[in-house]
């Protein structure tokens, strides 16, 4: 049979929106990829289906898969959708396919832990390496206050965490201004006090203008942060190996204590 390839935005809900499509046509699983980007060759005996993201067939089966396979199960799936692997599309969909086909076993909240399926097994992958990732902004992101009073942070995850990342510091800072800005994406989200967070894309130039223009009290705390970390290092026990495996060196270059002055 024909393979179908279907080929969406790389995102959440476009994904979700190819998953939505294969239903709505009655695609064979067997014969249907999902993809998140164009085949630098393009195969043969394969039909290529452009999906376009449609917001509202995709909440559609985030709905659904929040209530057949449970929270854990969706946010597994969500979390390796976040990760730059080529085939998270397809791990995504199968995983999913299998899930709702064995209806005992999703709504009982098990489909992960069906890992001899190599798309189970690829999705529960990719969902800890970005879990990691995650977990480890929770502790390197470092705010920073401009002149504005706005508190702005700078990152470069690996993985596309950002919408993942903001709510767990919008709901510890509810009443403060922030920004944290994805410059490997440029993408930034802005959380307004006592407001809702959005996303903004395309702002280099913006956050570009904010860098630097650090208020005065910031600039004096940067510079005893620095002393501090300096001060309680002691050279005779350095293990630099293990500094590497808790503190990975791809975050220092946004963290206040590895800037130079």
């Amino acid at each position: 049979m024909e393979e179908k390839i279907l080929i969406c935005e790389d995102s959440l809900e476009g994904v979700f929106t190819a998953i939505y499509e294969v239903y709505r046509r009655h695609l064979p699983r067997e014969t249907v990829r999902i993809q998140t980007g164009e085949d630098e060759n393009y195969r043969l005996f394969a039909e290529y289906i452009r999906i376009e993201t449609d917001t509202a067939r995709a909440v559609k089966v985030m709905r659904t898969l929040r209530e057949r396979f449970g929270e854990d199960t969706y946010k597994d799936l969500c979390m390796a959708l976040t990760t730059a692997d080529a085939d998270k599309a397809q791990a995504v969909y199968r995983t999913a396919a299998w899930g709702l086909d064995e209806c005992d076993t999703a709504k009982q909240g098990h489909v992960m832990d069906h890992l001899a399926d190599p798309y189970v097994h690829k999705v529960m992958q990719l969902s800890r390496r970005a879990c990691n990732e995650l977990n480890h902004l929770k502790e390197f992101l470092r705010f920073q206050e401009l002149r504005t009073g706005i508190l702005y942070a700078k990152i470069g995850p690996r993985d596309n965490i950002l919408p993942m990342l903001t709510p767990h510091f919008a709901d510890r800072l509810p009443a403060e201004d922030f920004i944290i800005y994805d410059d490997k994406r440029d993408v930034a989200a802005v959380h307004p006090a006592m407001g809702e967070w959005y996303l903004a894309s395309g702002v280099q130039e913006d956050m570009e203008k904010l860098e630097g223009g650090f208020s005065e009290k910031e600039e004096e705390y940067q510079e005893l942060f620095r002393y501090f970390c300096h001060k309680i290092s002691i050279k005779e026990r350095e293990n630099l190996e293990l500094q590497r495996n808790m503190l990975p060196i791809r975050f220092r270059k946004y963290m206040t204590e590895f800037i130079p002055e």
